[in-house]
């Protein structure tokens, strides 16, 4: 089944996309202020928010919520982890991205983000896109199934600027899970934008914010370079 989604559509004429997707136990409506923050610096982007299927999660005793993938321990966030069910959410993340691309917005004008768990989601998915997108952008998250994804991983997302915010205070996703994930990722040839937010939990803050814009406008800026 597709995934549905809440939409912020351009407020000008559309020449670009960003695809964010929410944490564990959240909507696409969650992040719908921030998108609607952003738009304002950026009346070309169109903004997609999908919204997780409820599943059984582990870490939440069994019972369901909107999740992308099972979370079975926050001890160890980076091991035991579903593949399967992250494999599960990034085919259906990618019909949104080719979904895009069939309207008219290339891939090199698109944006895919997200939030903690929407955050490795979309680490696993850009990883290993076919596409080479604008731009990943990773808030208070980790690099999922490290000791295998770096093999999958594209040519194409080599070339793929990351943005990567974490809170130094961060309670769920450890701030030292965020610095692993740039080394790994610088390591292995990724440009890799990182900030740290000093006393930050596990959250957002209008410093994060400001520079997730400066990050977009970079990548998808209103006029189109040729």
């Amino acid at each position: 089944m597709s995934l549905s989604s809440a939409v912020l559509q351009a407020r000008s004429a559309h020449t670009a996309s960003v695809i964010f997707i929410h944490g564990l136990g959240d909507s696409g409506h969650g992040w719908k202020p921030v998108a609607q923050l952003l738009s304002q610096t950026m009346p070309h982007v169109k903004f997609v928010l999908p919204h997780a299927p409820e599943q059984p999660v582990t870490l939440n005793g069994g019972f369901r919520m909107p999740s992308w993938y099972d979370i079975r321990s926050l001890d160890g966030i980076a091991s035991n982890e579903d593949e399967d069910g992250m494999n599960a959410s990034m085919r259906k993340i990618n019909e949104l991205v080719r979904a895009e691309i069939d309207s008219g917005t290339p891939a090199n004008r698109i944006v895919l983000g997200g939030f903690s768990q929407g955050g490795a989601m979309s680490l696993f998915t850009g990883l290993q896109s076919e596409y080479q997108l604008a731009g990943l952008a990773v808030l208070s998250a980790y690099l999922p199934v490290r000791q295998r994804i770096l093999t999958r991983a594209t040519d194409s997302s080599k070339r793929t600027p990351i943005f990567h915010g974490h809170g130094t205070a961060d309670e769920v996703v450890l701030y030292q899970y965020g610095e692993m994930t740039r080394n790994v990722l610088e390591k292995s040839g990724y440009n890799v934008e990182f900030h740290s937010y000093e006393h930050m939990g596990h959250s957002t803050c209008e410093e994060e914010i400001r520079d997730l814009n400066a990050f977009l406008r970079k990548c998808i800026p209103e006029t189109q370079s040729s």
